[in-house]
């Protein structure tokens, strides 16, 4: 595969997640990176490698949709914290194929939470525009995402599959994006009767993933309930990027069940800590978890490490955001090349063959 011509790729946004695709793009063998759209003033016409920390690469960001468009890239790479509808159907109907990190796994979430203003559902919309500019649309992630394809994979040596927890339990004070936590009702009160609410809708996306996994087990999930706990923290808390107040929210435990026949069939958890000041607290075990209850039972532990060699000096805060940011922008940047090559439409990771998760060899 990577001894094909590159796919001319056009960097979207350059956030946590954007600016290190950005890095992996020109290291991708099956990548060329040709654009870069930036959402922030100061940023258009400055060269993308300046913009991300790295040598520059000759590719100067722009604000205009018509200037990506001309570039006419095989796909979009889409980072943005929230999807943009609208984008994304200009996008696919000019045949330009679109992969996203931005909130969105199977569209279910989006279609219920956040409907488009023209009535219709965004899933219908993106469908539409998929057929119109033959072109293909494909939403992911490592969580969710990849940690539910993992869990998948993981009953492939079962004879029966009786229920399937994915637990994701990490330390996000390296995730700095104060949006994206206000959000989710991190930093009011603990008892702002809100934040359930806020952090249910925030993060419905794992629902999407709940589908995803009973589409690939052959089951229907009636109805996914969500239910949280709530840790207050027991001090004022100076992150570096974020204050958080004393009796603020500075961690969560959120669990997506859903259900079949009336009980918890495919649950997805959410161990979440800003900080260990928090009552109450959990034991953040840094990892993905995958308990699959059935004949046999399989648990499965993913670690994320530090790159092989890596020297302890450069094991900082930023290192670590850095990492987690990879393993989230990763999985759409490694599914590129069959999604440019698939037939047109809305897909989803149930429809994706194992290559499309398969990351490259480097070669010497």
């Amino acid at each position: 595969m990577s001894q094909k011509t590159p796919l001319r790729v056009f960097q979207f946004a350059t956030g946590n997640v954007g600016s290190e695709m950005v890095k992996r793009i020109v290291q991708h063998p099956d990548l060329e990176l040709v654009g870069l759209y930036c959402y922030t003033p100061e940023k258009v016409g400055r060269d993308a490698g300046e913009i991300v920390g790295i040598a520059p690469l000759g590719v100067k960001a722009t604000d205009r949709l018509v200037d990506v468009l001309a570039a006419k890239p095989d796909v979009v790479n889409f980072n943005g914290v929230w999807p943009d509808i609208d984008v994304f159907c200009t996008l696919l109907e000019n045949g330009i194929n679109v992969v996203t990190t931005s909130d969105w796994i199977t569209g279910h979430h989006r279609n219920r939470n956040h409907p488009h203003q023209s009535g219709k559902k965004p899933t219908e919309l993106i469908e539409a525009a998929c057929q119109r500019g033959g072109a293909t649309f494909y939403g992911t992630g490592m969580n969710p995402g990849l940690a539910q394809i993992l869990s998948v994979v993981a009953t492939a040596g079962m004879g029966r599959v009786d229920h399937v927890t994915v637990l994701e339990t990490v330390d996000v004070s390296c995730h700095h994006s104060i949006d994206t936590w206000k959000n989710v009702g991190y930093g009011r009160p603990v008892d702002d009767p809100e934040v359930p609410g806020l952090l249910e809708k925030g993060c419905t996306v794992f629902a999407d993933s709940i589908y995803m996994m009973a589409d690939c087990l052959d089951v229907e999930i009636e109805d996914v309930v969500f239910e949280c706990k709530l840790g207050a923290c027991t001090e004022d808390v100076d992150l570096g990027w974020w204050k958080l107040p004393k009796g603020s929210v500075g961690g969560s435990l959120a669990k997506f069940k859903g259900l079949v026949g009336g009980k918890p069939k495919i649950e997805v958890h959410l161990e979440w800590q800003m900080t260990p000041k928090t009552e109450p607290h959990w034991k953040i075990r840094g990892c993905y978890i995958t308990t699959i209850q059935g004949d046999p039972m399989i648990i499965n532990r993913h670690m994320i490490l530090p790159a092989t060699g890596t020297p302890h000096t450069l094991m900082n805060a930023d290192y670590f955001a850095s990492l987690g940011m990879t393993i989230t922008g990763m999985p759409a940047l490694n599914a590129m090349r069959f999604v440019c090559e698939t037939k047109p439409g809305l897909l989803t990771s149930a429809d994706l063959p194992l290559r499309a998760f398969a990351s490259r060899f480097h070669q010497v």
